[in-house]
């Protein structure tokens, strides 16, 4: 299984993850964010 870390919740790490998601459905996407906003709008 393909592995895919993201380090920053904001528009730019939402994005890389819903792109890594389209791209390839299976693989696992984590995101780690500091602070406890996250941005929807990706």
């Amino acid at each position: 299984m393909d592995k895919f870390v993201i380090i920053g919740g904001d528009a730019a790490g939402m994005s890389a993850a819903s792109r890594a998601k389209r791209s390839v459905p299976s693989m696992a996407v984590t995101v780690f964010e500091k602070t406890p906003d996250v941005s929807y709008s990706a």
